[in-house]
């Protein structure tokens, strides 16, 4: 359940507020197309149930396809 995922978390975070922030931001940047966004912000609590998000970047910056274009 998505509830032990954030105690699981704020574990490791104590700020709620700073939870939101960091798991908004890494599902925006691990969210993959054709997948659901649930699955994908479960995926992110699970990181950081194991680790400390605040204390090094752990999202790689990984070039989007978005990224990739170019204007026409």
């Amino acid at each position: 359940m998505r509830s032990d995922l954030i105690f699981g978390a704020l574990a490791h975070v104590k700020n709620r507020y700073q939870l939101c922030q960091l798991a908004s931001k890494a599902t925006r940047k691990l969210h993959k197309p054709n997948t659901r966004l649930q699955d994908t912000t479960n995926e992110v609590l699970l990181r950081f149930r194991e680790s400390n998000p605040a204390s090094s970047a752990h999202l790689a910056e990984e070039p989007t396809p978005a990224q990739n274009r170019r204007a026409a």
